[in-house]
């Protein structure tokens, strides 16, 4: 499913050859499904939307993929797991928020949990997607500060398009189940399963990680 609505969107771009199309559909696993329309990537939708050649900006993507995964990712992603070791670590933390510093708390949550990507991706983007987060968590009609925020982690960690994204599918499966009624729980589901999720994923990918 997820690589037929890469096909798809990729086609959208005027990506036609097996290679355009072959790096597309790796950036939708790298980055989410939406990565083209996400503001933690502005760089890919300037790229995309350039009247150039498709193996040129192919080429110019992947470019920047080596460029992101060297200032981002870090060797073996080492960068990527001790982000994902700190959301784990903030998911038992209380939360100290209010409404009046919601955004630039959580810009400053979002540059210590992962500094690499914040110093790559700058002020602005942090800013779009923390809007994009809040946006998703009022539909959701998450009752507290800490549901919105949790939303801005899955999106800071998955891509904005998280919520119906196919690669992750207990999100949109949690935010559609009609058999919770009451937001607060489904916002408290949601935040047990991104937990089960990250303790599964860390469980033996931190071995001899220096933290």
């Amino acid at each position: 499913m997820a690589v037929r609505a890469a096909m798809i969107r990729a086609a959208s771009y005027g990506f036609s050859n097996r290679g355009s199309m072959r790096l597309f559909i790796e950036m939708t696993f790298l980055f989410g499904s939406t990565f083209d329309t996400d503001p933690q990537y502005y760089w890919v939708t300037r790229i995309l939307r350039d009247p150039s050649p498709q193996m040129q900006r192919s080429e110019r993507l992947y470019v920047k993929i080596l460029d992101y995964q060297q200032k981002v990712s870090g060797y073996e992603d080492v960068n990527t797991l001790v982000f994902l070791n700190n959301l784990s670590f903030w998911a038992y933390q209380p939360l100290n928020l209010s409404a009046n510093d919601f955004v630039s708390v959580m810009r400053q949550e979002m540059i210590y949990a992962f500094p690499q990507k914040a110093a790559y991706l700058g002020k602005d983007a942090l800013q779009a997607l923390i809007g994009e987060s809040c946006a998703a968590a009022q539909k959701a009609r998450f009752p507290s500060l800490r549901g919105y925020a949790l939303m801005v982690w899955l999106m800071y960690a998955f891509g904005h398009g998280c919520v119906d994204d196919p690669l992750y599918p207990w999100i949109g499966k949690t935010l559609n189940d009609e058999r919770i009624t009451e937001p607060s729980v489904r916002a408290e589901r949601l935040e047990r399963k991104a937990l089960t999720w990250l303790n599964h994923v860390l469980e033996n990918s931190l071995e001899g990680v220096e933290m």
